[in-house]
């Protein structure tokens, strides 16, 4: 893997967000971890923003709700992110292009004051993610 220090410049780093969970816990204050951060260990991220489509339909579809994607400005982390191969999403596993590859890891919650876009993602009937708006 690659380390990169908390507060290093990596450009914007992106996270697709469940919105009500995202905007409840800014609200309060409350440090955002996703329902699967327990079980990983780190927040995926994607340093790659043409990948969130294919992500969010891979490891999301079926997760109802509406979402954003976050960007993130890794300057303003205070958590280490390292570049390390494609890991499973709580139990589902990777898809199989994402395996040669190394992706953003934050081993951390992100940290408002780093979030410097939230956008609007729409998705079909059937769950599918169809577009980032912005991106």
């Amino acid at each position: 893997f690659v380390g990169i220090m908390a507060g290093v410049d990596h450009g914007i780093l992106y996270h697709l967000v469940p919105k009500e969970r995202w905007e409840a816990d800014r609200a309060c204050g409350r440090p955002y971890f996703p329902p699967t951060y327990n079980q990983d260990g780190f927040i995926h991220l994607t340093k790659v923003a043409d990948r969130l489509l294919i992500v969010a339909n891979h490891f999301y579809k079926d997760v109802p709700g509406e979402h954003i994607v976050v960007g993130i400005d890794s300057t303003k982390l205070q958590s280490e992110v390292k570049f390390e191969p494609a890991a499973p999403v709580g139990d589902k596993e990777t898809y199989d292009s994402a395996k040669v590859e190394l992706f953003p890891h934050l081993y951390g919650t992100i940290d408002y004051e780093a979030v410097v876009q939230e956008l609007r993602v729409s998705r079909a009937p059937d769950g599918a993610f169809l577009a980032i708006e912005g991106l």
